[in-house]
């Protein structure tokens, strides 16, 4: 049970506006999108009240009292992560597992300048696993959401890039960042800053494009790339950053390749052996590339898009009790609606969502299809029966009128 109130803030009392214009910068969505976003750093001093998705209590409930075990806490010092068995220990009587977070030691290595990673928030906190999800949504690519936690006067981690873009959102305590425009822009999932580490530390000497103290309200938009170094001040420093992983035309291009290359499986020539004693493609590519290109021009890349994308998050929390007691008690006054974050698509008779997928006979279409406005409907609207098995599969949540 939290020690404190957990409710998020509500920014979406003027219909259309979300939390990256409300809570983020202080641009329209238009704006971001043509200005800023993929494009270049973005400082937006006292952007946000942050107090309702973060805290210093929030830090020590999560490690001293929620269990939590590795990989959902890292830590750093001097620039490197320390090993895991340094600050995880068994969970005690009852509890079979030996890698729980130690507070004791996790307090000792703190107190020593160590920096706490508290990773995947949007699985553990509740308040973050909801603005991640509103941020996504808007977004359009999936949000991951860390906490870096920072002794006075040290630095976690040394200049370098990340391979997703982030928005910093600055706590509680002041950090200092030195931010320099990329050494290689946009880098792929498989393109690390330590593959080019000379580079960066020689870019790291030159003059910062920004060189700021945050403070609690302030946050900081980086596109993945560019190069940042942070350093906590006189106090404790506490951040969160939300990760964006892009989707981009490469990885399109793969969803692409891999649906012609399926595609081709079913053709006989490209089965077929290669002749006997072939030493090169020399004699053969010619054909493979003529397929190959054909089947590119033929596939359709959506549905494996779609279910990629799916397989990235997860939905909304769903409780199994409450669940339970909205499906025996279902009548036509029953209340519900569509469960949230749950990437559902209507694909002809199938409905694809996150927690599988369902086909529904032509007669139901129309309202399986009035179902995915997330607007709260009565179950006698839908249909009772339709209603029990989208509750069953867990696609619709009880809703409060």
């Amino acid at each position: 049970m939290s020690l404190f109130s957990t409710e998020l803030q509500d920014t979406d009392a003027t219909a259309g506006v979300g939390v990256l214009e409300t809570r983020l910068t202080s641009l329209s969505r238009e704006q971001f999108a043509r200005d800023v976003w993929a494009r270049k750093a973005l400082l937006t001093r006292g952007a946000s009240d942050f107090c309702d998705l973060f805290s210093a209590e929030a830090v020590d409930e999560l490690i001293s009292r929620r269990g939590l075990r590795t990989p959902f806490l890292r830590v750093a010092k001097d620039g490197s992560t320390l090993p895991e068995s340094s600050f995880t220990s068994p969970g005690g009587v009852g509890a079979t597992i030996a890698d729980q977070l130690d507070d004791t030691a996790l307090w000792r290595g703190f107190a020593d300048g160590a920096t706490l990673v508290l990773q995947a928030l949007q699985r553990t906190w509740e308040p973050v696993a909801d603005f991640s999800a509103r941020l996504s949504g808007e977004l359009g690519h999936p949000v991951q959401a860390n906490a870096y936690v920072t002794p006075p006067q040290n630095r976690g981690f040394d200049d370098h890039y990340d391979v997703h873009d982030v928005f910093v959102l600055q706590i509680d305590g002041a950090k200092r960042w030195l931010v320099h425009e990329p050494v290689h822009p946009d880098p792929l999932r498989d393109q690390p800053w330590t593959d080019r580490r000379s580079a960066v530390a020689e870019a790291a000497k030159d003059k910062a494009y920004i060189d700021t103290v945050l403070q609690p309200g302030d946050v900081l938009y980086l596109p993945r790339g560019w190069l940042h170094a942070a350093q906590a001040q006189g106090e404790v420093s506490i951040h969160l950053t939300f990760g964006i992983h892009s989707w981009t035309r490469y990885a399109l291009a793969e969803q692409l390749a891999k649906a012609a290359l399926t595609a081709l499986r079913d053709d006989p020539l490209m089965r077929g052996t290669l002749p006997l004693g072939v030493d090169g493609p020399d004699g053969e590519i010619g054909i493979v590339r003529e397929r190959l290109v054909a089947a590119i021009a033929q596939s359709d890349p959506a549905p494996l898009f779609h279910r990629t994308r799916r397989s990235q998050q997860r939905p909304a929390p769903m409780g199994p009790l409450a669940q339970l007691a909205a499906v025996d008690g279902l009548g036509s006054d029953s209340p519900v609606r569509l469960r949230e974050a749950l990437e559902a698509r209507l694909e002809g008779p199938r409905l694809a969502t996150r927690v599988g997928w369902l086909d529904f006979p032509e007669a139901d279409l129309p309202s399986v299809a009035r179902m995915l406005d997330g607007e709260v409907r009565t179950a006698g609207d839908l249909g009772v029966d339709l209603v029990g098995r989208l509750l069953r599969a867990g696609v619709l949540v009880p809703a409060e009128q």
